[in-house]
């Protein structure tokens, strides 16, 4: 199977699971000039509101371009406790919230000093609980032009057009209210559908 690039997320969209599974062998981006507002230290979830966005902030230190691997979280705000609180007031009427809440539980209170080391724990975390088989190592260098790359294209704003994704309706706690929420972080997938988002992953993914 081919490699595929991807840039490192927090609670990363439908849409990069979908890549995740489809080649089973990633390279996560760690020597990019980090980039503001997108999904490395971002993710979006189905509130009682509608869609809510959660950010992580992060220090850039003193170099005026910092590379992803060297981003540090923030201790500003209260973002880990106020991160939980909104997780738990979307999801807790959700059919598997309480089945996996103790496993997500422990990241809002321990402390990690760099994004990517927390980006990449959730990461495995998820792909265990949706029995997702997955290779991903970060990059030793930066490659301007590689094959299958996601780096960018997978962003909240003006995502690039991706024919290999296809987003399979599934059941949501606030469909009759806003209608089907498409491409939302894999926690809202996790938390309705259970193991059975795996399923939906498989469903999602096209041929191009």
């Amino acid at each position: 199977m081919p490699i595929v690039y991807l840039s490192t997320a927090y609670l990363a969209p439908v849409q990069y699971y979908c890549k995740l599974l489809a080649y089973r062998d990633a390279r996560l981006e760690s020597h990019e000039h980090f980039l503001k507002q997108t999904y490395r230290n971002r993710c979006v979830i189905a509130s009682a509101n509608g869609p809510l966005t959660l950010t992580v902030p992060v220090e850039k230190g003193d170099a005026l371009k910092c590379l992803t691997k060297d981003i540090r979280i923030s201790e500003h705000g209260r973002w880990r406790h106020l991160h939980w609180n909104a997780l738990v007031s979307a999801y807790h009427m959700s059919p598997f919230f309480e089945y996996y809440e103790d496993d997500f539980a422990p990241f809002y209170t321990r402390r990690y000093d760099f994004l990517m080391d927390f980006n990449e724990a959730l990461q495995e975390l998820i792909c265990r609980l949706l029995d997702l088989d997955v290779r991903a190592t970060r990059t030793e260098g930066y490659e301007p032009t590689v094959a299958h790359d996601f780096r960018e294209a997978i962003r909240p704003k003006h995502p690039a057009p991706d024919p290999a994704f296809r987003p399979q309706p599934y059941y949501q706690v606030f469909r009759e209210k806003f209608g089907f929420l498409p491409n939302l972080s894999v926690v809202d997938l996790l938390f309705n559908m259970g193991p059975e988002g795996l399923l939906v992953l498989k469903r999602s993914i096209a041929n191009p």
